[in-house]
């Protein structure tokens, strides 16, 4: 008999800790995941990463590419993800102009740093690197739009930590009184052998560290005697973003 206290046209979940989900849609979002991260699959490497039979992972790959989610090269029938994909991306990063606002910045503390300057969102969890401007050195570090990183293993993830995370202390990462104390975070090879990197947090109108800047470079071109003036640099350019932002940053 059905429950007469529940409310018509609202669907019982299948548990009280199992939200309701459409299997083929999972399945198709966890193979744009796969792409965004990996580009490049064959279909039975995409069947292999996600589990399911080549004919229905066949099947999903060519209901997105009808989408123009993702895309197959017809010289390598490699997997990528399609136009579509960065459409809906851009819709989500425009609607806090943020990437906009940040260009000229990063720009110019390109100019003032000479090394490359990353802009990275709170995202999943984790940080996701939305824009990048390289400096014209030959050996840089590169972490291309789309690139993911963890809080703790990242510098822009730490410097968010550190506003975050609120003064008690955290285990994961020791140092983010010493970061919320000089306004940067200092990564010296921790995420990449030979790479260093100097980072500072973008807040919200509420104070909430929602992304971040950071400078990377070899480690040969950040000396420990400039970490002081790098992060000064880095610190004055966030705090640029986040007042030119303002009420409209909104991640």
């Amino acid at each position: 008999m059905a429950d007469p206290t529940r409310r018509r046209g609202r669907p019982c979940a299948d548990g009280p800790d199992r939200p309701l989900t459409v299997q083929a849609l999972d399945r198709a979002l966890d193979m744009l995941d796969l792409l965004s991260l990996h580009p490049g699959l064959t279909l039975s490497e995409v069947a292999q990463r996600t589990g399911l039979p080549a004919s229905a992972t066949h099947r999903i790959l060519q209901t997105l590419a009808l989408r123009g989610m993702v895309e197959r090269c017809a010289a390598t029938q490699c997997w990528s993800v399609g136009p579509s994909s960065f459409r809906l991306g851009a819709a989500f990063l425009r609607r806090s102009g943020l990437i906009a606002r940040a260009r000229p910045i990063l720009q110019d503390l390109v100019a003032r740093t000479q090394e490359t300057a990353n802009l990275g969102i709170l995202s999943d969890g984790g940080v996701l690197f939305v824009s990048q401007v390289e400096s014209d050195h030959p050996i840089r570090v590169a972490f291309p739009p789309g690139t993911r990183a963890s809080l703790t293993g990242s510098g822009i993830g730490r410097a968010m930590l550190a506003i975050n995370a609120g003064p008690a202390p955290d285990a994961a990462c020791p140092d983010l009184a010493r970061i919320r104390r000089q306004g940067f975070a200092f990564d010296d090879q921790g995420r990449m052998a030979g790479m260093r990197c100097v980072a500072a947090p973008i807040v919200d109108m509420a104070g909430r560290a929602v992304a971040g800047l950071s400078i990377n470079a070899p480690a040969h071109r950040i000396r420990t005697r400039q970490v002081g003036a790098i992060g000064a640099a880095v610190a004055e350019a966030a705090a640029r973003l986040t007042a030119v932002t303002g009420e409209q940053l909104h991640l």
